[in-house]
Formats: structure tokens, C-alpha cells, sequence
């Protein structure tokens, strides 16, 4: 498999989300760490704050892609990216509360700009057989910027001085900015001109689209789960040494970036990406069986459940991504796909918001019936997304190959 996709707008966006996600792995790891010991805000005004700048997220997405399909998506992008920028140096300003949330809320504000622009942008772009694929390389690459990004981040947060943590705001809106200039040698996108009559954001009103938003941003919150549920569970409830959380983050960085690219070949069309979307939502409920079955066995037991489930749920994040890219792009018409991009993403950032409640409440609250019902949750979830595709397809003309309408 290419480490790279072929030269031209897939490479350019691939070189420029590198850039980008170094910054956020650099913010990543070391957010909590500055607002709470150089800011001196307290652990629930920083969570407060970021629940507000989710919502601000959520509720842009939509008209913030349907901006990019007016304005034409690259100078959206570029825009917003330079926005975000400047926003990250507002941060070293942060000094009370209501800043660091207006600081916050207008980062998010860009960031929903930059998510839906670069959705019309990969439409314009890419021709249709290799959006999905691209999309893939950029998920690659995200996650090899943000390791990069954190490692790197490891050094200010090892100083845990005002001064290391400047350095690293301010390295962190350089890469914004220069991934800004990277994306503006992509090739110009014509804006597309507003429908002369009728709702300007149909994705809001599109019914079978936005109850596939919803599943799949239900069905999101499985990413929390490696992030939040299983290490907090492998140091509490198992006998598994805490080392298995870095390990366990660690393969499922390095499958994603070895195998996206290829899980899209099973999302090659959308009735295919529904089947996807299916086989997911078993991987992930394996996972969380696996998962739960760890925490009464003895050590070697233990660390070999939670390897096996952690591999079940790495595969199943590979189809999962994969559906939900090739279902948004096949769903959308081809002159609105910034906002149904951009309204494929608030279905992202509402798993995002509900994740952490959600997830630590069953799976640490209730222990093993809790990681059971996230399973049946997820499994539920993933079977749901073959049905609501198709009666989108019964709703709108959708170019697939001659296929039989069963999955």
C-alpha cells in the first residue's frame, strides 16, 4: 500500500492535515496542564469550557458548510485555518474564565468552519471514486500528526513552566498558519450558487440523512472508549499492568495508519459502506465483551483479553470511519456537500459531547453489565445504519452500480 497518495490535491491536503494535527497533538497533550497550572482555572470550569465550545461546534457545523459551498471551500478553509491560528496565540492572553471561554468558543466556531470546508473541498477536488480513499489517508496522517504532535508536547509539559507552555501555543498556531499556506497551492473551487427557491440548508432538513448523523455520532463514541473507559478500567478493575494503556494506544495509532486505507475498500460503495457500518458495530460490541470478560481474570489473562479486544475494536474503527465516509459523500448532492459534510460532522461532535458521561458511567459505574450494554448499544447502533441507508436511497436518486438493494 502507498504511504503517500499520488501527487496532486490528495497529496496537498495530506501535507497540510500533517501540519495541522501536529499543533492539535502539541494542544492535546498539554491543554489541561496550562489552563489549570499557568491559567489557574479549576478542573470543572476547564471541562465547563469545553462542553460550551463543543456545542459551538455542533451547532456551526451545518452552516458552516453550506458557507463553504456559497464561498467556494478553499478560501473558507484557509480562512478558518488562519482564524484558528491567531485564536491559539489569544490563548497565552487567557487569564480568568469568561476569556478562556470566549477564546474557546470562537476556536471552535473556526474549527467547524475548517471541518466543513474541507469536506466541500475533498468533494471539489477528488474525483468521486477516490473521496473516500483520500479520506483515509488524511485520517492516517492525522493520527501520525497528533503522535507527533504529543511527543513533542512532552517536552513543555516535562518543563511545566509559562514559558514552555508559550512556546508550545505559539508553535502550535504556526502550524495552523502554515497549514494554511500549504492548502491555498490546492487548485481553486468554484463556489456553487444558491438554489433559487426553497430551504437553503436542506441537510437540516433532509430526515433520512440526519437520522444516519445521529446513529453514526451515537455510534462515535466508541473512540472514547480507548481514551477515557478502557484506562481508567485496566488500572482499577483488571490485573493487567497500567504500561497495557500506552501499549494498547500505541497499536491502535500504528493499525490505523497501516490499515485505513486499505478498510475502504470494503466502503467502495454505499450499499457496501452500510454493510460496513454493520460489521463495525459487532467488532465494537466484541470489544467491549472482551473488555469486560478481563477484569476477573489474573494478569496473563487479563492482558491477553485486552489485547484481542483491543484489536476487534481497532478493526471495527476502521469500518466505522470508512461507512461514515463513503455514506456522507453518497448521500450529499453534489451542490451542497459542504453543509452535508459539515452536518455530518455535528453528529461527530454530539458523540463527542455525550462520550464521556455516557461512557465512564456505564462502563466504571456499573462494571461488566455496564461494558455488556455498550455492546448491545453499539451493536444496535451498527445494525441500524443498513435501514436508514436505504430508505435514503428511496428518498433521492443516489449513482451506485447496479447492485440489489439488500444489505
Amino acid at each position: 500500500m502507498r504511504l503517500l497518495p499520488p501527487p496532486g490535491p490528495a497529496r496537498v491536503l495530506t501535507l497540510g492535515t500533517l501540519v495541522k494535527t501536529v499543533g492539535r497533538g502539541l494542544w492535546l497533550v498539554a491543554s489541561a496542564l496550562f489552563l489549570t497550572r499557568s491559567v489557574g482555572l479549576s478542573a470543572t470550569q476547564v471541562g465547563i469550557g469545553l462542553t460550551i465550545s463543543a456545542l459551538v461546534g455542533v451547532l456551526a457545523s451545518t452552516p458552516s458548510g453550506y458557507l463553504a459551498d456559497r464561498v467556494g471551500p478553499r478560501g473558507v478553509q484557509v480562512g478558518a485555518l488562519f482564524a484558528a491560528g491567531m485564536m491559539t496565540i489569544g490563548l497565552i492572553a487567557v487569564r480568568s474564565f469568561p476569556t478562556f471561554v470566549l477564546v474557546g468558543a470562537v476556536t471552535a466556531l473556526a474549527d467547524a468552519i475548517e471541518r466543513g470546508a474541507r469536506g466541500a473541498l475533498i468533494a471539489g477536488a477528488i474525483p468521486a471514486d477516490q473521496r473516500v480513499r483520500t479520506r483515509a489517508y488524511l485520517r492516517a496522517t492525522t493520527n501520525v500528526g497528533i503522535s507527533v504532535g504529543a511527543v513533542l508536547g512532552g517536552f513543555a509539559i516535562a518543563a511545566d513552566s509559562r514559558t514552555g507552555y508559550v512556546a508550545l501555543i505559539l508553535t502550535a498556531a504556526a502550524a495552523s498558519l502554515t497549514a494554511a499556506a500549504i492548502f491555498l497551492r490546492l487548485p481553486t473551487i468554484a463556489p456553487v450558487a444558491a438554489p433559487t427557491h426553497g430551504p437553503r440548508l436542506i441537510a437540516l432538513r433532509d430526515r433520512p440523512f440526519l437520522a444516519f448523523t445521529l446513529v453514526d455520532g451515537l455510534m462515535s463514541m466508541h473512540f472514547s472508549l480507548l481514551t477515557i473507559a478502557l484506562p481508567l478500567w485496566i488500572a482499577g478493575h483488571t490485573r493487567a499492568p497500567v504500561w497495557m494503556i500506552s501499549a494498547l494506544t500505541l497499536v491502535n495509532t500504528v493499525l490505523v495508519v497501516l490499515l485505513q486505507v486499505r478498510a475502504t475498500r470494503t466502503a467502495a460503495t454505499l450499499l457496501g459502506a452500510a454493510r460496513a457500518a454493520r460489521r463495525a458495530g459487532v467488532a465494537i460490541a466484541l470489544a467491549c465483551v472482551l473488555f469486560a470478560a478481563s477484569g476477573a481474570l489474573p494478569t496473563a489473562g487479563a492482558v491477553g483479553l485486552l489485547g484481542i479486544g483491543s484489536l476487534a475494536h481497532v478493526i471495527g474503527e476502521l469500518w466505522h470511519s470508512a461507512a461514515g465516509w463513503g455514506i456522507s459523500f453518497g448521500l450529499a448532492p453534489a451542490d451542497a456537500q459542504g453543509q452535508y459534510q459539515g452536518a455530518y460532522g455535528m453528529g461527530y461532535e454530539l458523540g463527542k459531547m455525550l462520550a464521556p458521561v455516557v461512557v465512564t458511567t456505564l462502563a466504571l459505574g456499573w462494571g461488566v453489565p455496564g461494558w455488556l450494554v455498550l455492546g448491545a448499544l453499539f451493536l444496535l447502533l451498527g445494525a441500524l445504519v443498513p435501514p436508514v441507508v436505504r430508505w435514503a436511497g428511496r428518498t433521492r436518486p443516489v449513482s451506485e452500480p447496479a447492485e440489489p438493494v439488500t444489505v
